[in-house]
């Protein structure tokens, strides 16, 4: 019984933590009016988050072309993005991790 219940306790654990992973990337989604040109499922004006993870499945250097790309406007009309690292990682694994 007891490896069950020390089961349920991790998973729970784990679903609460990409909760709050979530959370900043939302929060800085929504901040910075990236809704204007992006959506989680539709293309709008710019991909939408989702067919941005299935371009970039499977690539091990997503992050840093995504992170290039956010900070340098890259070779696409980008606004150059604001905030820490951190805050552009988040974002970035909320993107990759869209469906």
């Amino acid at each position: 019984m007891k490896p069950r219940f020390t089961f349920v306790l991790v998973a729970a654990a784990l679903a609460l933590a990409g909760s709050a992973q979530a959370a900043p990337a939302e929060d800085y989604i929504a901040a910075n009016k990236c809704g204007k040109c992006h959506t989680e499922k539709t293309t709008k004006k710019g991909p939408s988050f989702a067919s941005l993870a299935a371009k970039y499945k499977g690539d091990a250097g997503a992050t840093a072309k995504l992170l290039n790309t956010l900070k340098t406007g890259g070779s696409v009309d980008h606004d150059k993005a604001t905030g820490s690292d951190a805050d552009l990682q988040a974002v970035i694994t909320f993107i990759l991790a869209s469906k």
